[in-house]
């Protein structure tokens, strides 16, 4: 009997300390583990300008400054045409051979010149020889030298003009070569094989470009005019790459509406040197501005939704942290603006929030 009434005793004062202590697990504060403190990362609450972003339609085009047009330099008969539009080609690299009656021309008056050169130069040699025998005198001697002296001179007058021309010593039938003057690309082409260039056409042939920076173009309409100012930022995003935005600067705005679009134009130089942007590719240009009010911000990626709420994890050391539901004013890209619900210096989690919070929720719910 003695012995089964301490067993009872035993019995109880076991279950009374197991419920103690499942009581007091239950109360526990939830914390993270040193474990869990290496997956979070913390960012702090501060006041900046509000971000205004405005989205307008654009094109890619070619840096004008940096682009070289290739002018025929006489008229006549596209011969052959040797590059496409869009190929890469080489400083001296031969874009198309034209034949011309002006090349024609002046490699004929070329010939003549050597020749009457020659004759001048054999006339000049003779009379000196008579001269030193005492035969000539010294007048005929000094014409002849004068007459070698000006079929010299009509000579490289003509390969001048020759070369003016397009052509050179070796041009034969009349024909000459467009040459590229740099590296680059072919990014405009007018002329095909077979078609002819007039004395009065008076236009390039060839453009060429590097395309290691490129100019979009954008458009901006007259509700947006004061949105939109030299030096501010810009992201241009392609159809070609929607998951890639290219990052610029407004550098010039033009000061005249077109008369067509009724719209400004203001001009971002982007970077290039991948080759991804094509001249005339369609582009969204997304323009920066902060030059509006200022307002708490905080880190995108900081926010939780929940039941159409917004809500964030306040970090204050890994024992004391607690969920604060916030209103957002408006999201730019990577920040969000807050009117309520944080304040400047707190410090929020920026990553696996999402964890924390619920349990954050399981241990309010515990307790």
């Amino acid at each position: 009997m003695k012995r089964s009434i301490i067993l009872t005793l035993s019995l109880t004062t076991l279950l009374y300390s197991c419920e103690h202590k499942e009581v007091k697990e239950e109360n526990k504060k939830f914390s993270l583990s040193d474990s869990m403190m290496h997956m979070i990362q913390i960012d702090t609450v501060h006041y900046c300008n509000v971000a205004d972003e405005i989205s307008l339609s654009g094109v890619v085009s070619f840096n004008e400054n940096n682009v070289v047009k290739v002018f025929p330099r006489s008229s006549g008969q596209v011969v052959e045409s040797r590059v496409t539009l869009g190929d890469k080609v080489y400083k001296g690299q031969v874009l198309a051979v034209i034949r011309s009656a002006d090349v024609a021309g002046n490699l004929s008056d070329l010939n003549s010149a050597n020749a009457d050169l020659a004759i001048a130069k054999r006339e000049m040699e003779n009379t000196e020889a008579l001269y030193k025998s005492g035969i000539s005198s010294e007048k005929e001697y000094n014409e002849a030298k004068q007459n070698y002296q000006k079929a010299l001179a009509v000579k490289n007058k003509t390969e001048v003009a020759l070369s003016i021309s397009g052509g050179n010593k070796t041009s034969t039938g009349g024909q000459f070569s467009l040459v590229s003057p740099i590296d680059g690309y072919i990014v405009e082409k007018k002329l095909t094989a077979g078609s002819f260039i007039r004395p009065d056409m008076g236009d390039n042939l060839f453009t060429i470009s590097d395309l290691k920076n490129v100019w979009v173009y954008a458009n901006v309409y007259e509700a947006d005019i004061s949105r939109v100012k030299e030096g501010y930022p810009v992201k241009v995003v392609t159809l070609a790459y929607p998951d890639k935005a290219f990052e610029g600067k407004v550098d010039k705005i033009s000061e005249v509406l077109d008369p067509q679009s009724k719209a400004l134009r203001a001009r971002v130089t982007i970077d290039n040197r991948n080759m991804l942007l094509k001249p005339d590719m369609f582009a969204k240009v997304i323009v920066s501005n902060e030059e509006g009010m200022r307002a708490l911000c905080i880190p995108t990626s900081a926010l939780i939704s929940q039941d159409s709420k917004n809500f964030v994890v306040i970090y204050a050391s890994k024992e004391d942290l607690k969920i604060a539901e916030v209103n957002i004013i408006k999201t730019v890209a990577d920040k969000t603006y807050i009117s309520s619900g944080v304040e400047d210096g707190q410090k929020l989690i920026t990553k696996n929030q999402l964890l924390i919070f619920n349990q954050l929720i399981i241990s309010s719910t515990k307790n």
